[in-house]
């Protein structure tokens, strides 16, 4: 594997995103490339993709980014004692697509390469990354599209990986202060090395193509679905619940603030508008209740859909 392909495939695949939901949506993403001056404690380039007040996004951000540091941050160091202060060499796709109608999930995918480069050792290269749903209202037909998704794109790696990745999913993108799922999962993973670095290059490729078939069949069949207030004042409660994710748990937000990252670039996965409300529970039955009861418990969802290639689940 080398490093130039892997940047060579991120750059493509941010592209390929972008013009599918531009194509899709109607409005332009802007787009603002950057460069750290080298010679700092952090240094290295990237190009923020974003969209804000579109017809379909209310606000979507697609980043790339490749940065190469002086000292691994705490984040990335905190299943890996040795490597503390190692240099490293990052580089990933990460997105946030919060859509404006309220029966259109918001959805986040990342895929990443993390290369610490201990002095007179060989280079530990490790990959990351995966793919979430959070809807404010539920479908069935759109949960078990995006799971099966997921877990086609995992297929080829072994039996193994989908109920690993997607268990990791359901236990990391956990609110632990409220004991609550911030959404409906999918596929998450994180210092995979599984296979060596050419088997690591490959699974992140296979989830990043997965992408635009998982999400947006979802966004054709609800985007034009009729909402009001009340579904518009429940997306931002829910976004209420993204963003004290994004701030207390998420280890790719900790990894960029902590390495001194591009603050931008960092936080544009946080919604346009998000609300709180004191001790606010759905009135029982409604279709805002189902949500919690229905959906935001993990469920085997993929298993009610059919195999790749049409087998079956079992």
């Amino acid at each position: 594997m080398n490093p130039g392909d892997v940047r060579t495939y991120l750059l493509g695949l941010q592209a390929r995103i972008v013009s599918a939901f531009e194509s899709e949506g109607g409005d332009a993403f802007i787009v603002d490339a950057w460069q750290r001056e080298p010679g700092g404690p952090l240094d290295g380039d990237g190009i923020s993709r974003l969209v804000e007040n579109g017809a379909l996004l209310e606000r979507g951000g697609c980043g790339f980014s490749h940065v190469r540091g002086r000292a691994l941050p705490a984040a990335a160091t905190q299943h890996r004692g040795d490597l503390v202060d190692a240099p490293f060499e990052a580089m990933g796709v990460s997105l946030v697509f919060h859509p404006r109608n309220p029966y259109v999930p918001t959805v986040h995918m990342n895929v990443r390469m993390l290369a610490a480069l201990p002095p007179g050792k060989d280079p530990v290269v490790w990959f990351g990354g995966g793919m979430d749903l959070t809807p404010y209202y539920g479908f069935e037909e759109d949960a078990v599209h995006f799971h099966a998704a997921a877990r086609d794109s995992l297929a080829p790696f072994g039996a193994d990986k989908h109920p690993r990745f997607k268990r990791w999913c359901d236990e990391y993108f956990f609110l632990k202060h409220r004991q609550e799922a911030r959404g409906i999962g999918g596929i998450f993973f994180d210092d995979f090395a599984e296979g060596g670095a050419d088997n690591g290059f490959a699974l992140i490729r296979s989830v990043g193509d997965a992408f635009v078939g998982a999400y947006l069949p979802i966004v054709r069949r609800r985007r034009n679905l009729a909402y009001g207030e009340r579904e518009r004042d429940f997306q931002a409660y829910r976004r209420g619940r993204y963003v004290e994710f994004n701030l207390v748990f998420d280890r790719g937000t900790l990894f960029g603030l902590q390495s001194g990252g591009r603050v931008e670039s960092i936080l544009m996965s946080m919604p346009p508008l998000a609300a709180w409300r004191y001790d606010w529970r759905p009135a029982p039955g409604s279709a805002e209740a189902r949500l919690y009861t229905d959906f935001l418990p993990p469920r085997d969802w993929a298993g009610l859909a059919p195999q790749a290639g049409g087998d079956p689940a079992p």
